[in-house]
């Protein structure tokens, strides 16, 4: 911080100039989808005269109309504005570089005479007349020649290494001075606030402004263990976060703020499945302009393969048992806003880059059940029964510690349910055996062909406990034709009638055996329409099976059209 004194048309004026990184600490970010709100504290000492206080350094992504300040202290802030930095002089020289240039032009003038030194004592050998000089005197010019020459020589290698190593050091210094110009492109804003100061003394301000270049996204944990019973699912609520506003956020306090509109997903539901008459493809010629035109309708009878579908689904209907905090709280408005809080201090750098920060660790004490639903995937179910909103994200799924799958969780107010699946399970094995038909006449003057279906399912439990809660949904056909009656013969549910009142009845389970109860599909759940109930052809069966066990299911219908009339869909 450097600190001037002035004179103005205002009176006596002190200029304080401070360094948004080095002299201010972050003390709060409140995180929201696509931006942030930065809360700073700074540090000055202030004249009882005008200040003129510059913070330089905030970051680009700064919205001018966001930024607030605030001051503790006997002083009182007059104006604020904001700006761009003024890009600094590229500094050229330094006393450390001059000293290194000195150096070496030092080195490079001995050089110079150690190489002169050595011509003049090459110059002097050749000068030497041989017929004046006997043998004992050429000797000691030699030698003297050989020693003084190599100890040149050891000087002029010396030489040579200073000078390589001086040229590094001038190298560095070049470039150290050429950073000292250069600022983080990121972070070329500044704040201009004048303040009068009642005496002198320290005071403290607070900006609090906002920033784009910075995001949450909620993600999850789900972790299911098979080998236990309590407490078998574990969900972890994390916070995906990144930011490339060039400001770190070091040991920061992160309050993570949301507004998501609500939006719901559903389980998978099995399609229509109706009989008609089958109509024959019918031509008809159109003439248009002289030519001809042939338009072709025609109904295509449908064909449905009978398949074997081993995938079983694990249902979890659970309560909260415990949440684990880490110093964490949440505050809910309605059910669509939620503020939880981070726990601890963290930091999260300026590089772009998704960190991953754990909100919270909820432990579920659930009931197991499973679903399978041929041809479609079936769903798990998850009781949301705890104080912490769940926002929309993606939730990695480990059965067993082992990773299963990534899916969606929508958003989910407290004490609400979702579904949610948890993967296949290989230990409940379901066959589909195929189907069988018997078809027959009947009638003496009005003949009607009678179809009968049948299948069997076998279900086979290989673990070492009994399940329950297994529920199997399966269909019949539905008719779109007076002509085609069809009947379910087993299990025996029958569509519930209309009383005199005209409001619907509600639908009576039919219990199979000890372990197994068939119902209607949807009649298990809350407000649903029990005047369709049935009329879908939908069903299922809940049933128990003891370790090791087996059950089958044995499902049959009845088809009646009028002899010779092809029905499409059967």
């Amino acid at each position: 911080m450097t600190e001037v004194s002035a004179s103005s048309l205002f009176g006596p004026t002190s200029t304080i100039e401070l360094t948004s990184l080095g002299s201010g600490k972050i003390t709060n970010v409140s995180l929201y989808d696509h931006w942030a709100e930065i809360t700073r504290l700074y540090k000055a000492h202030v004249k009882p005269v005008r200040n003129n206080l510059t913070i330089n350094g905030l970051p680009n992504a700064l919205d001018r109309n966001s930024l607030r300040v605030e001051g503790r202290g006997a002083a009182t802030i007059h104006d604020v504005a904001i700006l761009n930095m003024p890009r600094s002089p590229v500094q050229e020289t330094s006393a450390i570089l001059d000293g290194l240039l000195i150096k070496r032009e030092s080195c490079q003038m001995a050089l110079h005479r150690c190489k002169k030194s050595i011509k003049s004592l090459e110059g002097y050998l050749l000068s030497l007349n041989a017929q004046h000089t006997n043998t004992t005197q050429v000797e000691k010019v030699i030698e003297t020649y050989d020693l003084t020459a190599g100890k040149i020589d050891e000087r002029i290698l010396e030489l040579g290494s200073n000078i390589k190593d001086i040229d590094k050091e001038i190298a560095l210094e070049h470039d150290r001075l050429a950073e000292l110009g250069q600022t983080d492109p990121r972070l070329r804003m500044r704040a201009l606030i004048s303040i009068f100061a009642e005496v002198e003394g320290d005071i403290e301000l607070v900006l609090t402004y906002a920033v784009h270049s910075a995001n949450w996204s909620a993600c999850y944990d789900i972790r299911a263990d098979m080998q236990t019973t309590d407490a078998p699912i574990t969900l972890t609520y994390k916070a995906a976060i990144t930011q490339s506003t060039g400001e770190a956020w070091d040991n920061i306090s992160l309050t993570l703020q949301t507004a998501t509109p609500t939006f719901g997903i559903q389980i998978p539901s099995l399609l229509p499945w109706a009989l008609s008459v089958y109509k024959p493809p019918t031509i008809s010629i159109n003439r248009k302009s002289g030519s001809r035109f042939l338009d072709l309708e025609a109904e295509v009878e449908s064909e449905e393969e009978e398949e074997e579908d081993d995938d079983v689904d694990m249902d979890i209907t659970g309560h909260d048992r415990a949440i684990t905090h880490r110093a964490s709280t949440v505050s809910s408005k309605g059910n669509v806003n939620a503020t939880p809080e981070a726990p601890g201090e963290i930091t999260i750098p300026s590089d772009g880059g998704v960190h991953n920060v754990t909100v919270a660790q909820l432990q579920l004490d659930t009931t197991m059940s499973w679903i399978t639903v041929p041809k479609v995937d079936p769903k798990t179910h998850l009781k949301n029964n705890h104080e912490y909103t769940l926002l929309p994200g993606i939730a990695s799924i480990y059965v067993d510690g082992s990773f299963i799958s990534r899916t969606e969780i929508p958003l989910i107010s407290p004490q609400d349910t979702f579904d949610q699946p948890l993967g296949l399970d290989p230990s409940i094995r379901v066959t589909y055996h195929p189907l069988h038909k018997k078809v027959s006449e009947t009638g003496f003057y009005t003949k009607t062909s009678n179809y009968i279906f049948s299948q069997r399912i076998t279900v086979f439990n290989t673990k070492a406990s009994g399940i329950g809660n297994l529920k199997i949904v399966d269909q019949v056909p539905i008719s779109e034709d007076a002509q085609i009656t069809i009947k379910l013969l087993s299990p025996g549910l029958t569509i519930p009638e209309h009383p005199s009142s005209g409001q619907p009845r509600a639908s009576t389970p039919v219990r199979v055996n000890d372990d197994v109860v068939a119902q209607w599909e949807g009649a298990d759940e809350q407000g649903f329409d029990m005047a369709a109930l049935g009329r879908d052809g939908k069903f299922y069966w809940m049933c128990s099976i003891p370790a090791k066990g087996k059950i089958t299911l044995f499902l049959s219908w009845e088809v009646n059209a009028p002899i010779r009339t092809q029905i499409a869909g059967l």
